[in-house]
């Protein structure tokens, strides 16, 4: 798959879908064109690479115009959503990962557990592009399951949005078929996202290219027809994801390495990305995690992760988020903990880091066709 252009990111997915129907200020950076209504699905855990590798089983995306696009940083669903709902980096939307220290609130957050405390707008109070959206006269919704309706994620990252219960990948292009019938009879402009996660389930769980996982990749097809049939003439689809995923390969057991513990107050992330928050020197910490994890990890002190633009620009009221030390790990290679997500840990499929394989995801285009009758 070709990139869409380096400088494209999954931060400029939803102001091109707000683009194309018309909100003011909006930049179509990804190339949607106008459209009477606009459906942006995420598939949680699909990579560029899967596509590329398994092409046969993602034939409704065999018309699709576009390309492949950067996910933001860490690769993680958490960071991902909030890229996508904000349109900004993760040092400006301030969630820097699966896990990390919340210093207002003098706890680690885990942002896929998160219910109503701390209060979502107090930890993401920037605006979301589906508020612009609303405020600009169009429509948003957001279809997706009903557990994750209320959630502090869901509240913090898709604010403006309104939110319709769907479980099924039959219920989701019913709900879709629905509001757009609804947005044509109050000849109004639609944007709908519509989210899926059991592509990023089965790699976890089961590896990518596993069984498992093309019995999922073969249900993202037929969701990705459905939602593309649902479409009017004047309508257009975006197919995007928050991250690709790869093989865990070698764990290095965060328990079982004293010098990686000395000085650490805490470790958050995940096995590909850890946050180290410490007690001692920060470079003192990341010489000694260097020192212990040679060529198979790139660890920076926050003051460098941050000039190195890996969160991209980071507001200042939220850097302390990031952890003191940033571990990023090579491709094959986590930092794994039996007492910070030992299930996580344990699971063979991975994400968080900056390979190819987890940051380059597909920002792929459909367009709405007239119905045959």
């Amino acid at each position: 798959m070709e990139s869409a252009g380096p400088e494209l990111n999954l931060t400029d997915v939803l102001p091109s879908a707000a683009a194309a129907v018309g909100v003011p200020g909006a930049e179509d950076r990804l190339g949607i064109g106008d459209g009477d209504v606009v459906v942006v699905c995420l598939v949680d855990g699909l990579g560029a690479h899967d596509l590329e590798e398994y092409p046969e089983l993602f034939d409704a995306l065999t018309d699709a115009r576009g390309g492949s696009i950067a996910a933001a940083f860490p690769t993680t669903t958490a960071t991902g959503l909030a890229s996508l709902g904000t349109g900004l980096p993760s040092g400006q939307h301030g969630i820097v990962g699966a896990s990390f220290w919340l210093p207002e609130f003098g706890r680690t957050l885990h942002p896929l557990h998160w219910g109503s405390h701390p209060p979502s707008v107090a930890v993401q109070p920037e605006p979301t592009v589906f508020e612009q959206i609303e405020a600009a006269g169009a429509s948003a919704v957001a279809i997706g399951p009903a557990a994750y309706a209320g959630s502090g994620l869901t509240r913090a990252v898709l604010r403006g949005a309104r939110y319709i219960h769907a479980e099924s990948i039959d219920e989701r292009i019913g709900s879709l078929e629905h509001e757009v019938a609804a947005a044509a009879t109050n000849n109004e402009r639609l944007v709908a996202y519509v989210y899926w996660p059991s592509l990023d389930r089965a790699g976890h769980e089961h590896g990518v290219g596993s069984e498992a996982w093309r019995a999922a990749a073969s249900q993202v097809n037929t969701l990705i027809r459905g939602l593309h049939g649902a479409l009017p003439g004047t309508g257009r689809m975006v197919v995007t994801a928050d991250h690709g995923m790869v093989d865990a390969g070698q764990r290095i057991w965060w328990e079982d390495e004293p010098a990686l513990h000395w000085g650490v107050r805490s470790l958050a992330g995940e096995p590909r990305m850890r946050h180290v928050y410490v007690e001692d020197d920060p470079e003192a910490v990341a010489m000694r995690w260097r020192d212990a994890l040679g060529e198979r990890a790139a660890v920076h002190t926050r003051a460098a992760a941050v000039a190195s633009g890996l969160f991209g620009t980071v507001d200042p009221a939220l850097v302390d988020r990031i952890g003191d030390v940033v571990v990023v790990l090579e491709p094959g290679t986590c930092v794994a903990s039996r007492r910070v997500d030992g299930r996580v840990s344990a699971l063979p499929g991975q994400h968080g880091g900056t390979s190819d394989r987890e940051r380059r995801i597909p920002g792929l285009m459909l367009d709405g066709h007239a119905a045959v009758l």
